[in-house]
C-alpha cells in the first residue's frame, strides 16, 4: 500500500494534527511538495501533499483562501500541511474554513517537525511499497512459472486469477476461449470475442482495456506471440485498475504464455513433419507402418473412419474468369472477406488454423499437412474439424455473394475437395476422391465440393469442361459442316436415333421421315465419321458429344 495521509498522521515522529478533512485521510500520497508560491498549481501533477508556511499568502483573507484552496483541489492536491510558529502561530481560521468547505484535508505541522522529515517519511513509505510490490511480483512470477511447468496454461491462469483477485482467460488464434479461471469466467470471457478480434487488427504486440457502464468489471486484453500474426490472447478481469504487484504478475503471465505459444509452434512444426511421413505411408498403401510411426499422436484417427480434405489457393482473377465463363457465379469474388483477412490474406493458413482450433476444442486428432500450394488434411468423419471446414467454406461463399465485395482483386482464394468417409486401407482412394471434388469445385467456381455430391448427382454438369467441349466440337464438326450445305439433317437424325436406342421406326416417327430415309442418313454418318454405329463405345461418345454441345 502506498502512504496515505492517515499513515502520516499516525507516524509517531511527525506529530501532525488534523484540522480539516478528517473523512478523507485514506487518500494515497504520491509525493510531498514544498511551495510558497501564491499559485503553485502549474507545478502540481496531482496526488501531492502540499507543505506551506504561508510566507506569500494572506492566510487571513477568507476570499483569497477560498480561491486558493479551490484551485488546489482542482489540481488534484490531496492534502495541505501548514507549519505553525513560523509566519503564523496558528492556522488562520479563514484557511481552516476554506479547507472544510472544499473537503481538503488540512494538517497542522508543529514547528519542531521540519518539512524535510515529512518528505523523507513519504519517500521511505513509497520506496517500501515499491519494494513490497517488486518482492510480491517476484513471488508471483515464481508461482506462475511453477504452475506453467506443472499444470500448463490452465494452472497458470488459476494462479494469475488469484494474484489479481479477479479472473483470467486464454484465447486461441480463432478467438475462441481455450481456458479460463475460475470456472465461471469462461462465460464472461466468451462475450469478449469481438474485442479480441479488434485487438488482432492492430500491430502485435497489442493491448487494450475493455470497461465502462455496460461491463461488470475492468478487462485488459493482451495479444500473445512474437510473429506478425498473434497466436493467442490473454484477458485479465478485475474490479479496479491493477496495482504494481498485479501488473508484475500480468507481465510475467504474458511472457510465460508467449514462451509456451512459441514452444507450441516448434512442436507443431515437428508434428507436421511427422504427419507428412504418416500421410505418405497411407497413400503408399502402408497403413500398418503409418500407425507405428504415428503412435498415440494420430493413432485414434487412423483407426476410425476419416475424410480426406485437399485444399489449394488460386488467384481471385483466375477463379472469376473461369466461373464467369461457365455462368456459375453472378458476383465477382473477393477472397473470403473477414475470414481470409484474419488469416493475413492466406486462405490456406486460415483454413488450417480453423480446423486445428476446432479439433483442439473438441479433443479430437487431426492431421494437417502443407504441400506446396496445397493443404492435405485427414480429419475424423463427423468430427469438429470437418464441420469447421464446411463452415469456413460457407462463410467464404457468403462473402463472394456480398455486393460490397464485388470490386474483386488479386486476392488468393480457396478451393476445397472433400472425400467420402474412408479407412486407412482406402486412403489413396480417398485422396483421389478429394482431388476429383477439388477439380469440380475449381471448374464450377465453388469453394467446396464433396465427393458424395458428385456420386449422387448427374454426370452432365461435368460436360461443361472446356476440354470435353473441344472434344465434342471436333467429333461432330464434319456432321455440322455437312448439314450446313443443306444436304441433310444428320445431327438431328443421329440425336433422335441414339435417344431411341437405335429403334428405327420410333426415331423415324420422331423426325417425321421414312425409316429407310433414316437408315440412309445413319450410313452417311458412319461414312463421314469413319466409325461404326454398331460399336457401343462409339454410340456413347457421340451421345455425350451431342449433350456437351447442346449444353452451350
Amino acid at each position: 500500500m502506498p502512504p496515505t495521509l492517515a499513515s502520516l498522521v499516525h507516524h509517531s515522529a511527525l506529530k501532525l494534527t488534523v484540522r480539516a478533512g478528517e473523512d478523507r485521510l485514506d487518500v494515497p500520497v504520491r509525493w510531498a511538495h514544498v511551495s510558497e508560491l501564491a499559485d503553485p498549481v502549474p507545478y502540481m501533477e496531482g496526488g501531492e501533499l502540499l507543505l506551506i508556511t504561508a510566507l506569500k499568502l494572506d492566510a487571513e483573507d477568507r476570499e483569497a483562501m477560498r480561491r486558493y484552496v479551490k484551485r488546489l483541489v482542482g489540481a488534484g492536491v490531496v492534502g495541505l500541511g501548514f507549519a505553525v510558529g513560523v509566519n503564523y502561530e496558528d492556522i488562520p481560521e479563514a484557511l481552516v474554513e476554506a479547507a472544510r468547505e472544499e473537503g481538503l484535508p488540512l494538517l497542522e505541522v508543529p514547528r519542531r517537525t521540519p518539512f524535510l522529515a515529512i518528505s523523507k517519511a513519504v519517500s521511505a513509505a513509497i520506496a517500501a511499497d515499491q519494494y513490497r510490490a517488486v518482492t510480491a511480483g517476484f513471488a508471483a512470477q515464481r508461482e506462475l512459472t511453477k504452475q506453467a511447468l506443472n499444470a500448463g496454461p490452465e494452472g497458470l491462469l488459476g494462479a494469475l486469477a488469484a494474484q489479481v483477485d479477479g479472473w483470467a482467460a486464454l484465447y486461441d488464434a480463432s478467438g475462441a476461449v481455450v481456458a479460463a479461471a475460475p470456472d465461471w469466467a469462461g462465460r464472461r470471457a466468451a462475450r469478449l470475442t469481438a474485442d479480441v478480434e479488434r485487438l488482432w487488427e492492430r500491430p502485435a504486440p497489442a493491448s487494450s482495456v475493455v470497461g465502462g457502464p455496460e461491463h461488470e468489471d475492468r478487462v485488459e486484453l493482451h495479444s500473445l506471440g512474437t510473429g506478425r500474426r498473434p497466436r493467442a490472447a490473454l484477458a485479465v478481469g478485475t474490479a479496479a485498475a491493477l496495482g504494481t504487484a498485479e501488473r508484475y504478475a500480468v507481465h510475467s503471465a504474458i511472457a510465460l504464455l508467449t514462451l509456451t505459444t512459441e514452444r507450441s509452434r516448434s512442436l507443431h512444426a515437428a508434428e507436421q513433419r511427422l504427419g507428412t511421413a504418416v500421410l505418405r505411408m497411407l497413400l503408399a498403401g502402408e497403413p500398418d507402418h503409418a500407425r507405428a510411426v504415428a503412435g498415440d499422436l494420430y493413432g485414434g484417427l487412423l483407426d476410425a473412419p476419416f475424410r480426406m480434405i485437399v485444399a489449394e489457393s488460386v488467384s481471385g482473377t483466375a477463379a472469376r474468369v473461369h466461373a464467369d465463363a461457365h455462368g456459375h457465379v453472378a458476383q465477382p469474388v473477393s477472397g473470403g472477406a473477414a475470414l481470409v483477412a484474419d488469416a493475413g490474406g492466406d486462405p490456406l493458413g486460415g483454413l488450417a488454423e480453423s480446423l486445428e482450433s476446432a479439433a483442439a476444442r473438441s479433443g479430437e486428432a487431426v492431421l494437417v499437412v502443407p504441400d506446396g500450394e496445397r493443404l492435405v488434411v485427414l480429419a475424423a468423419d463427423g468430427g469438429a474439424a470437418v464441420a469447421a471446414c464446411t463452415q469456413y467454406a460457407a462463410a467464404l461463399e457468403a462473402a463472394r455473394a456480398a455486393p460490397e465485395q464485388a470490386a474483386g482483386g488479386e486476392e488468393e482464394e480457396l478451393v476445397v475437395g472433400l472425400s467420402a468417409p474412408a479407412g486407412p486401407i482406402a486412403a489413396a482412394a480417398a485422396y483421389k476422391q478429394a482431388e476429383q471434388a477439388l477439380s469440380v469445385a475449381r471448374r464450377r467456381g465453388r469453394v467446396l465440393v464433396e465427393h458424395e455430391q458428385l456420386a449422387a448427382g448427374s454426370v452432365l454438369p461435368l460436360l461443361a469442361d472446356d476440354a470435353v467441349k473441344a472434344f465434342a466440337d471436333g467429333l461432330l464438326r464434319a456432321l455440322h459442316e455437312h448439314d450446313a450445305t443443306g444436304r441433310g439433317d444428320l445431327v438431328a437424325s443421329l440425336r433422335a436415333w441414339l435417344s431411341r436406342h437405335g429403334q428405327w421406326d420410333a426415331a423415324a416417327a420422331d423426325l417425321g421421315v421414312h425409316r429407310h430415309t433414316l437408315r440412309y442418313r445413319m450410313r452417311r454418318v458412319e461414312e463421314i465419321l469413319g466409325r461404326s454405329l454398331d460399336d457401343p463405345d462409339v454410340r456413347m461418345e457421340l451421345w455425350l458429344a451431342l449433350k456437351a454441345t447442346s449444353a452451350e
